[in-house]
């Protein structure tokens, strides 16, 4: 009997090990805590089971209190074993929502600092870890300057970033897209490191909105991650959420919903993002979402997890 109850546990760590083997490798760089888009993208990476998350890092602006929220995310769903990560702070300002997070020390940001964080983990998996950055990009500048070539050691970069042929509110007039404004010297950095990114820009994101329907049906989820995700929604303070940095998770997750062209990105004055049609592609570019089955999707992830602390 002794020997068929340890045979069992050796095929059931040899079975979590394969699942495991299975997932995909990812790092979320964000800067949760101001827009309320980053608490969704937080979100529905967690609820994917198709990611191992290797790290939520936090970028630009008050990067200590960013990691207060997502410290306390984690710990009220149970997984405080994610590592959470600082990026350098850029300015001493207070988003709102940073009153969700305030006074929280259960869990607490890693030591390591993001700029090498980023750097082990992709000389550790080469190839095999997709980026996500849906923030402004100084630590990818601060990456950069550190090792230049290691961003093409990443499997794919995903990131929010940039407006070609449409701008804020569906405006056919392309925008300077915050994440690109806020630093133009990291974002032409950026997108002249020949990593291989796709970017996720306002040409797609712009439809997708959490309409009060599903607002509510969230609010009437009643779980640690939905509670924790409307909290944050009140701390914002506006009405309708464009959920901007979930397209980019998204797009990893089900390129079917997803058309994208190769095109050569450059950033000009004033963090402006056009496409250079004379110069070989060095990225590629969303230009499609099928909007509907979208937010069908990323709602189930929302409403079908059970998150909760074992104790």
């Amino acid at each position: 009997m002794k020997f068929i109850v340890q045979t069992c546990i050796i095929l059931f760590l040899i079975f979590c090990s394969l699942i495991a083997q299975d997932k995909q490798k990812v790092i979320l760089d964000c800067d949760l805590g101001d827009d309320i888009d980053d608490a969704f993208a937080v979100a529905l990476i967690l609820t994917s089971p198709e990611f191992e998350v290797l790290g939520l890092v936090m970028d630009y602006g008050n990067t200590p209190k960013r990691a207060q929220i997502a410290c306390r995310m984690l710990y009220e769903i149970g997984r405080e074993d994610i590592p959470v990560v600082m990026g350098r702070k850029t300015k001493d300002h207070y988003s709102p929502q940073f009153y969700w997070g305030e006074g929280f020390s259960r869990v607490k940001p890693i030591e390591t600092d993001a700029v090498d964080f980023i750097i082990q983990n992709l000389k550790k998996y080469p190839n095999e870890v997709i980026l996500f950055t849906v923030g402004p990009v100084p630590n990818m500048k601060d990456v950069l300057d550190k090792d230049p070539e290691v961003l093409n050691l990443a499997k794919h970069i995903y990131s929010m970033f940039g407006s070609f042929y449409m701008g804020y509110g569906r405006d056919p007039v392309p925008d300077a897209e915050w994440n690109v404004r806020c630093d133009v010297e990291a974002s032409r950095a950026f997108v002249s490191s020949g990593a291989p990114i796709t970017y996720v820009p306002l040409d797609i994101t712009t439809f997708i909105e959490l309409n009060e329907a599903n607002r509510l049906r969230l609010l009437m989820r009643q779980s640690p991650l939905t509670n924790a995700l409307c909290g944050l929604y009140a701390l914002w303070d506006q009405e309708t959420p464009v959920l901007y940095d979930v397209v980019a998770i998204g797009m990893a997750l089900w390129p079917d919903l997803f058309s994208t062209r190769p095109a050569h990105v450059k950033v000009i004055d004033g963090g402006f993002t056009v496409i250079d049609e004379s110069q070989k592609p060095n990225s590629h570019v969303g230009m499609s979402i099928n909007e509907d089955e979208f937010i069908k999707r990323v709602m189930e992830r929302y409403l079908n997890q059970n998150f909760h602390r074992n104790n």
